[in-house]
Order: C-alpha cells, then structure tokens, then sequence
C-alpha cells in the first residue's frame, strides 16, 4: 500500500502512483520495519531534480523491483525541502562513507534508523562502474539476512562517529577586520579572472559571497572586493545560468568539454533567485550598473509571474525537465532554440538573435538547439532590437509546454524573496513588488505562525504543512520581515521578527557555547541533532539566524540579540580565512557587525510627508553594511528608534547612530547620503 496520497510534498505526491509500497518519514514506518524485521530504505530527493525524476522511472516505477522492494524493505520517501534536519544528517553520512554525495540519496538502515548503506543514483542495469539498482537491493538483503552482526556493527559504527562529532571554532572570537581581509584574500586565490568566475567546472551562484564582496567594500573601501562583485555578476549575467529571454536563474553551469560553452542545469528555484534579485539590487545601489538594475527587476518580475501562488506565496521551483513537443520529456526544452525555431519567430531579425545570443548551427546544447547567452564580443547590437527579439522569443516560448512546478511554499525561501522584493520595489519605485513581498509576509504569518509563535516548514493550497520549521526558517523569515519593515515603516514586523527571534534565542542556542542547531530542541530526535555553519545553496541557517539577531538587536537596543549574534559569528572568525566560499553569508554578516551596524531614524509630520520620503528613500539606499532603518512621526511607537527623536526645526529629520555614538540630526538628503556611503 502507497501511503504517499494526501501528503502536501508535490514531490511525494510525484510517486503515489508508484508500484512501491512508500511511507512518508514517520514513527509508523520505523515501527512497521520492526513489526517485519526488514530493513528501511530511505531515498530522498525533490520536485526539480532531474535525477530523482530518472531514477524514479527506471526503478520505482518498474513493477518487478517495486515488488521486490516491498518484500524485502520498508520504503521511506521523503522530500529534502520539507526535511532539511533528515536530509542533512543522512547526508553527512553519505559524504563521510563515499566521500561525494547528492541526489537522488539513497540510504539503507536499521530500523532503528541507523544507517549501514549508502549510494545516490543507480541505475536500473549495471553501467559506467555502478552496479544495478537491483544488484543493491539483493546485496543489501542478502547482508541483512546473512550478516546481520556485521551490519548491525557497522549501523552502530557509523551513529557513534556522527554522534560524537564537535564543531569546534577554535580561539578565533569574534570576526575582526583581519578575519575579513584574509577571507578577501582567499576568495581572490580561488577566482579565475579570465572567465570572470570562480575556479572549477561547475559554477552555482555565489550569491552570499557577493553579499560580503559589496559589504566589505563598503565598510572597507576595498576596489579589489567590489571589481570581484562586478565580476562574478557580469559573467552571471552574461552566460547561459541567466534566462535571457525570460528573466530569472537556473540552478548552476557546467562545462561539457573543454572550450565549449557553458550550460545549465536547468532548473529554477526560488532561492537563487531571491538571493540574486537582492544581490544584483545591492550591486545596482552600490555602482548604479545598468545591467545590475536590468538583471534585478527582470528576475523579480519572473518570481511575481512564474513562483507566486494564489494564496500570495512562492512556489519553491520550476522542473528542468519539460516535453520537447514530440513526446519526449527531457532536460531544457522549454529554453533552448535552434536557428530554424529563431528564422520562424523573428524572420529577418534572426540572425541578430543568433549573433548576439551565440545559437548556432552545431548547437551548444544537444539535438543541435543551443542555450541562449551573451558571449563578449566586438560588435555593438542595436538595444532596441535585441529588446524586440527578447519580447517576441518570450511570446513565442509561451506557447511550449511549461515546466512542472512545484508550488509548496517553504518559510525560509519566502523569507529570502519577500527580503529581495521589497527592497527592490524600493529601490526602483515598483510597489507592485512591495504589494508582493507584503503579501507573501501576510501568508508566512497566516498560514505558518502558529499561537505560539512557531513556524511550520511549509504550506500548500493554503493548508500548513505538517513539519516543524528549522533553524533557517526563522532566520530567513526574521530578515525578510525586518527588511519589510524598513522599507513600508510598519514596526508589526519588527515585533513578528522579534517573536521568531525569541524562539532561536530559548529554542536553537547552545547556552553555554553559544552555538546554534538547525534544529530546535524539543524538534523529533534524529541519530544526529544537525548543527552546520556553512552555506549551501542557501545561507545556512546559523549565520541567517545571527545577521537576523544582529539586525533586531540594532532596532531594539536588546544585550541579549546582540550577544547571540556575537557568540554565534565565533564560527566565521574560524573557517572565513579558510573557506570564504562556504560562510559568505556570515562574512556579510560580521561586516554589519564591525560597522555597527548603523542605526537610522527617519521622522516626518505622517507618512505622505514629502521630505521625509526623501530621507527615507536615502537611507534606504545606503551602503552600510547591514543599516537598519526606521521611519514614522516623531516618538512613534511603531519602532524604538524613534523614541526621542523630534522634527529639527519643524523639518523631517534624520538621525544617524553606531555603537553608543550619534551623528547630529540632519534634514539634508545629502547629508545623510554621505553619512552611509564610506
């Protein structure tokens, strides 16, 4: 029996259907493998994953292995993004028995839920060294049957050495200027400066990397960081993990050989694009780049168009995969072309498209379609017609069959994009943005904050998930709602950040080292409570939750948020000068801290004041990492920071503070321009 139906994971839902006998992750299942004395097969995957997708119709979807596995096994299926606690700790193991991991991950263990086999992908036959999906199951039933002992020797192996490992951040205290200058230092060694790119065949975004880059030049003045800034979102931009047609990036790029072009994988998700929005926003704030200006408001229109829900949400991803309109369901249909597919949309100005985007007659991809990108090259494009060419090539696509999407809305991913939509509805006077990043807060507090102030991890249809939310839920959802709060003046979602906030404080934090888990701790125990400081794809959960107590602390004046914070940055002082890549989030994070951050009061005679929108709009605009800002009549209760604080001379003011040390008020837009900038 398939227990997958009615579950709110589409990617749970993708295998109700399946021949295999699922179970969703629960106490039943372990308990049901007890019950049968069989082993547990957990495979763990998501929506948009292009090999999870395989594997599922090769193998899942294959009668005679779906019976197999429902004679010898309890089959556990569970989406990484609604589990990220499971994901991530069965994905340590993985990683420390092969030394690789990702996705499809597939993992055998106890019933208990100690593990004492891993894999990811396996085919249905044997191929290129890997064994047959049904090579592992016979393998790992025939141990079970056999060799219990030693698979019950090796299961409790593997827990111990995953319960006993410490994160330790050594002597290195508090992120200093030094902390910083080093991790620069590294990042420059790992760039490779003829592509523009870091150094390696596969490139993801390093959208937390440009965070520190434009903070750390703020603060510091450094040229070297901002060129590396411009750089990386220049050769973004440019190259094909951009969708130059509709707005918006795909997951990563990879080069298939040498000297050929880079291509996609081409799935989008909603955290590298609210994350590069914002980035490419900060990039436009700090340089006045057209191109960042272009590249920001175009891949927030796509997550306005493409990822919001009816409910006000957004969705977590677009699939790769979609129907090539002859029945094949393959990878990167819905965005490549062909030049005979430009000379039937555009006519004559076909080949410009083909110049300009570099399609050629070989392809760049497969099947001899090519992935659209903007290659440097001597000749100047007239703007207009490539504007043309983009708006009919995106009528045209239109039409193609779409991509799936996978539309549960996650807390932390809302979190980032309601974050980048804000700002960048700000920054570039569109308050339909802001009208976005409003709404989706509204659904984060309606749908996923429960009485107690908890998040859920997710919703679907409006209807909460039944997953307790993780440490990065409440970071994420605390940044975006203290972002919202500067931008629209409304103190509500201060105090709903500062309620999230509470829970990190009582709930994730080691008390005595001041550590954060990923987990809270009355969460579901696992053989491992996850802890892990590094950034992914995301920021991770702990350097999120610090830049949020950081913030919080700066508009409320509380010892106890920034003191968490402080302890909790001791693990960027340890691993940036090492692995900049991998803590860019809390790099970005300790440069708010060494500059104060700032705090900036902005008070008018009421919100249609004139020059106060001026002011507001100024400090908005500042470069100082990490400013918190507050606008509202003079001592309003809408924020702290504007307690005691009067019009000057019956003018809108502003009133700029660090530390314990004030600048004199101002009601000169310029003035408070210079005060944030340098």
């Amino acid at each position: 029996m398939n227990r997958l139906a009615g579950v709110t994971s589409p990617y749970l839902l993708q295998h109700a259907d399946n021949p295999v006998d699922w179970w969703p992750w629960s106490p039943e299942a372990f308990e049901e493998a007890r019950r049968r004395d069989a082993p547990v097969l957990l495979s763990v995957g998501y929506s948009a994953c292009h090999w999870c997708h395989v594997m599922a119709h090769e193998s899942f979807e294959d009668e005679a292995t779906a019976a197999y596995l429902n004679e010898h096994f309890v089959s556990v299926k569970v989406d990484r993004e609604e589990r990220p606690d499971v994901d991530a700790v069965y994905m340590e193991a993985v990683q420390a028995a092969t030394g690789q991991g990702g996705w499809p991950m597939t993992v055998f263990m106890t019933p208990d839920g100690e593990p004492f086999y891993f894999g990811t992908y396996f085919p249905p036959e044997a191929r290129h060294g890997m064994p047959s999906f049904r090579q592992v199951l016979e393998g790992v039933d025939h141990a079970w049957t056999n060799r219990r002992d030693e698979v019950a020797e090796v299961a409790g192996k593997i827990t111990r050495d995953l319960a006993e490992r410490e994160l330790s951040t050594g002597d290195a205290g508090t992120p200093t200027g030094e902390t910083q200058a080093l991790s620069l230092l590294q990042l420059t060694r790992d760039m490779d400066p003829a592509s523009g790119w870091f150094k390696g065949d596969t490139k993801f975004p390093p959208s937390m990397v440009i965070e520190f880059l434009l903070r750390h030049h703020a603060r510091a003045g450094s040229v070297a960081a901002l060129e590396m800034a411009e750089g990386l979102c220049d050769a973004m931009a440019r190259s094909s993990l951009y969708d130059q047609v509709g707005g918006g990036f795909h997951r990563y790029v990879l080069t298939p050989r040498a000297g050929a072009p880079l291509v996609p994988h081409f799935e989008k998700m909603l955290y590298d694009n609210a994350l590069l929005c914002r980035g490419y926003a900060h990039l436009w704030r700090a340089t006045g780049s057209e191109q960042a200006r272009r590249i920001a408001l175009e891949t927030a229109d796509f997550l306005v168009r493409e990822l919001r829900t009816p409910e006000g949400g957004f969705a977590s991803a677009l699939d790769a995969d979609s129907d090539d309109g002859q029945g094949r369901h393959v990878e990167g249909a819905y965005y490549v072309w062909t030049p005979g597919q430009l000379r039937e949309v555009l006519g004559e100005d076909a080949g410009l498209a083909a110049a300009c985007f570099d399609v050629t007659e070989e392809g760049t991809f497969e099947r001899g379609a090519s992935v659209l990108r903007l290659p440097r090259q001597e000749r100047v494009f007239d703007a207009e017609r490539v504007a043309s060419v983009r708006r009919r090539l995106f009528e045209a696509r239109a039409g193609r069959p779409a991509p799936g999407r996978d539309d549960k809305v996650v807390a932390a991913w809302n979190g980032l994009a309601v974050a980048a939509l804000a700002e960048t509805g700000a920054y570039f006077d569109r308050p339909d943005l802001v009208e976005a990043a409003v709404g989706a807060a509204d659904l984060l507090v309606r749908v996923h904050l429960d009485e107690r102030a908890r998040l859920a991890r997710t919703s679907r249809d409006g209807r909460t998930g039944a997953n307790a939310g993780v440490l990065e839920d409440y970071g994420d959802v605390a940044e975006g709602f203290l972002a919202l709060a500067a931008v629209t003046g409304e103190g509500v979602w201060l105090d709903f950040a500062g309620l999230l906030l509470d829970h990190v404080l009582v709930s994730f934090t080691d008390p005595d080292s001041g550590a954060l888990f990923d987990t809270a701790a009355d969460a579901e125990r696992l053989i491992r409570r996850p802890q892990d400081p590094t950034d992914n794809a995301t920021p991770s959960g702990w350097t999120a939750a610090a830049g949020a107590l950081l913030g919080y602390a700066a508009h409320t004046g509380s010892e106890a948020h920034r003191t968490a914070a402080e302890r909790a940055l001791a693990v960027v002082g340890a691993l940036g000068p090492r692995v900049p890549r991998f803590v860019g989030w809390g790099l970005a994070v300790a440069e708010a801290l060494l500059d104060g951050p700032r705090e900036v009061a902005v008070v008018g005679a009421g919100p249609d004041d004139p020059a106060a929108a001026s002011l507001h709009r100024t400090a908005l605009l500042g470069t100082a990492p990490g400013a918190v800002v507050a606008r509202g009549v003079p001592d309003g209760g809408e924020f702290p920071l504007l307690a005691g604080r009067p019009l000057s001379g019956g003018e809108s003011t502003a009133y700029v503070c660090r530390g314990f040390t004030c600048d004199a008020p101002t009601t000169d837009a310029e003035r408070l321009r210079a005060a944030l900038n340098g």
